[in-house]
Parts: C-alpha cells; structure tokens; sequence
C-alpha cells in the first residue's frame, strides 16, 4: 500500500478502488497505523474494508501482533533520495543542498511518523558494519558518537551509517490499541511479516519467534480478546482460501498433513525486544507434509518443507 502513516486513508482508500475498478481482491500487507498523529484511525480503515466488502469487493488483511514495525534503516529516507539506487544516494549525501533536504525529511519522519516521535524509538536490528550497533537505539547511537540525541543528529547519524552501509531497524511507532482492533476482524489474518532468521545473529523483530505463540498466549488466553477457535481459522484455513492453497487450512482427509501441537494452558512468546531469539513455550509437536520436524520441542532435522502453488 501507499502509505502506512500520513495518507493511510487515501491510501487504503486507493488500495480499495483499484480492487473495484480491475475487479481484483485486494489484500492490505501487515495492517497498522503508522505514528502518534495516526493513532486511532485503525477503526476508520476497517470501516473503509467493511464497506467495500459490503458492495462485494473482496477485501481481507493480514497483521502482526506487536507495536513495533521492522524494515531497512533506509525506510525513513524520502523516496526521492532512494531512486537510482545506492551510488545515487550517496552522490545525493555529497551534496550539501540535498543532504540538507534528505536531513529534513528525515527529521520529519523521525518525529511524526516512523520515527515514533523519538530517535529512541529506532533500534539497530542488523548493522553489519558494526556489530556493536545491533540492539541500540538511535538515540544511544547518536551520544556514543559525542553528540545530544536531538532528532536533527539522529538524522545526521543515521545518514552516515546508511551512506557507509545497509542495515535494518526497528520502529515502534505504532499503538496497542491499534493492534488490538485490527486483530479483532474477522478478515484479518495473523502473520509475522518476518523470515529465515539465523538463530543468535543480530537483533531482529521478536515476530521472527513469537507471532503465533503470542496470540494464542496473550491475545486470546490472557485478554479474551476473541476464542481460540477463531484465531487458529485466522492462522490457517482463511490464509490457505485467500491464497488459493485448496488441499492445506484444515484438518481434513486429503488434505496435507501441516499440523501444530501445542498446550493452549501455556502457549506463549518468550522473544523480547531485548533478547528476540527465544522459542515459544507451549508447543511440543510440529508436523509438516506428514513428516514430524519438532519431537518434544527437539528438532529431528528431517526438512519437508515445499514450494506453495497457488491455485486460481
């Protein structure tokens, strides 16, 4: 989509009549509303997805359960300075009338939109370059380099360290709130946005371990918030029907054999902003095409994962 902070309604807006006008689905990635201005407005995007589903458009979400987002540390740059790739970037930062621009606009980002309104609320995931950076905040970043942690020299900060090399960050920038209304539709599916995580390297998004777990632990155990039987359809068959997968959702014969086994009395996420690379509690069995993974929360090394077609 668009825009995910400032314009998040035009944008769902624009996501939406494209689905209406090339009489598509649409699908709206990892739902949320992005920055303290944009607060709130959840409950206006999921009215915008009722009506159009009302009219017979085809609408459906997916979401992530936290109130942090992860993506390159680039994601606060404007656009304009991204285009042509990472030479033109650089080229741009050497120039001090667009370095000065680019600065602004980071700034802007910092303080009303990803940012969170705090160059605190920006940690280093992954940095290369410098190890040490990974699990800082850009604002312990910006005083380790000898300078107050305003939003101007965090942008300077973040400037250099993109200019010297790739990394990605995360953002917490979004709102419990949110999080929790967008999760409660019914054409919301649970995801992690996340990906093939090498245990112990880094300091990646929690969602990498703990998305699943921390629904059915703290989402429908602890706050109620909807049964167990609706999140696991939301985990599961109504991502298999969006995505075409006709023989995977259910436990059904003929169908493959992708099954979980876990203790709904404790299933929980034990990754933490902090300290991300920690399994779950809770889950003893995992079987994937008929083939048992995890045993007793052990691994049997045995890989049976596919490729996924999907079927029209």
């Amino acid at each position: 989509m668009r825009e995910e902070g400032i314009g998040l309604l035009e944008s769902t807006e624009e996501a939406i009549n494209i689905g209406r006008q090339a009489n598509l689905p649409v699908q709206i990635s990892h739902h949320k509303a992005v920055g303290k201005s944009m607060w709130g407005n959840s409950t206006k995007t999921l009215d915008l997805v009722n009506k159009a589903r009302s009219e017979g458009i085809d609408v459906t979400a997916d979401q992530y359960p936290y109130t942090a987002t992860s993506t390159t540390l680039k994601v606060v740059f404007p656009a304009w300075s991204l285009s042509g790739g990472r030479e033109a970037l650089k080229s741009r930062l050497d120039d001090p009338d667009q370095r000065q621009k680019i600065k602004d606009e980071i700034v802007w980002n910092i303080v009303y939109d990803r940012g969170g309104g705090d160059p605190a609320s920006i940690v280093v995931a992954s940095y290369p370059l410098n190890i040490e950076y990974n699990g800082m905040n850009l604002a312990e970043i910006t005083q380790e380099n000898g300078y107050d942690p305003t939003p101007e020299n965090a942008a300077e900060i973040l400037m250099n360290l993109v200019y010297a090399g790739d990394g990605s960050g995360i953002y917490h920038c979004l709102n419990e709130d949110d999080v929790q209304q967008i999760m409660k539709h019914p054409q919301v599916m649970h995801a992690s946005d996340g990906s093939t995580i090498e245990f112990g390297r880094a300091q990646p998004h929690p969602r990498n371990y703990g998305t699943y777990p921390r629904v059915l632990g703290k989402y429908v155990r602890e706050l109620g918030l909807f049964p167990i039987e609706e999140a696991i359809r939301k985990m599961t068959n109504l991502p298999a029907s969006v995505l075409g997968l006709t023989d995977r959702g259910k436990i059904k014969k003929g169908f493959w054999a992708d099954l979980v086994i876990f203790d709904p009395n404790t299933i929980i996420d034990n990754a933490t902003w902090k300290d991300p690379h920690q399994y779950p509690t809770g889950i003893s069995w995992v079987i994937v095409n008929g083939t048992i993974s995890i045993d007793h929360r052990i691994w049997t090394e045995k890989v049976s994962g596919k490729v996924l077609i999907h079927t029209p």
